[in-house]
């Protein structure tokens, strides 16, 4: 399926996407989400997520900002989904930044998303390597991650993203470049973990790696399109979603995508 192909079927079914995502991201990612095309649910109880991930129509879990309920929930909505076949998309934030969130990370893994998304040290460590990242912040660039994407999505069979001023997505098999966006991005908090629920709710309407790659694109063209009259990090936000929003099938720019 095309990029443009899954944008027009993201509009036509509006795609109800369950968002476990962090405190800092609930607010861009939902709006994100929404602007897109698609319809963010923000359920995090553990007492409802087994109920609810069923019913959605993808999954997306992000472990910025962890808690033991919190990682309950997630381990019990994966399942769910899983049992559902729901797609769900993991986005391993910092794993390698404690102990904790490392044990996190791999039992997420554990329980087969259908995409990892991440920025490249995120990639590098989940993979086995050794990033030199720090924080949420990536220390390393897309192509030192590439041979770790390919071996992660061999290794667990999904398809394994790696965001960056040209991002990198395989499934292990074929894999693909998309150049676009803005420099501003990495100035606006938690556009990453919005990419996340935005690949979430184009998994919803198309196979995995060509939903990857379109909700890529799409997000790509938006920023660099917002970027080219934004005069900072604020009015970037602003143009941003109303570009994602404003873009329509057959807008999308496929010769930004190129292919191994």
């Amino acid at each position: 399926m095309t990029p443009n192909s899954a944008l027009l079927k993201l509009r036509d079914n509006s795609p109800l996407v369950h968002c476990i995502t962090n405190y800092v991201a609930m607010n861009i990612a939902a709006n994100v989400t929404l602007a897109a095309g698609a319809s963010p649910a923000m359920i995090h109880a553990p007492e409802e997520v087994a109920d609810f991930s069923p019913i959605a129509s993808a999954l997306t879990i992000n472990i910025g900002t962890l808690s033991a309920p919190w990682v309950e929930s997630m381990k019990a909505a994966a399942i769910a989904a899983n049992g559902a076949e729901v797609p769900w998309v993991f986005d391993p934030v910092a794993h390698f930044a404690t102990p904790y969130r490392a044990r996190v990370a791999l039992d997420l893994l554990a329980l087969k998303p259908t995409v990892v998304r991440g920025n490249a040290s995120e990639i590098i460590a989940l993979a086995g390597g050794a990033g030199s990242g720090k924080g949420a912040d990536s220390g390393d660039s897309v192509r030192d991650a590439e041979n770790a994407a390919q071996t992660l999505a061999a290794g667990h069979d999904c398809v394994v993203a790696v965001s960056g001023p040209v991002d990198f997505i395989t499934d292990g098999a074929r894999s693909a470049r998309i150049t676009g966006g803005s420099e501003i991005m990495p100035k606006v908090t938690a556009l990453g973990c919005s990419l996340t629920a935005l690949v979430g709710a184009y998994c919803a309407v198309a196979p995995s790696l060509d939903a990857t790659i379109a909700a890529f694109l799409h997000f790509a063209e938006a920023g660099e399109r917002a970027g080219a009259d934004a005069g900072g990090p604020g009015s970037f936000s602003v143009a941003f979603l109303d570009m994602l929003h404003t873009l329509q099938p057959g807008d999308l720019d496929e010769m930004r995508v190129s292919w191994n």
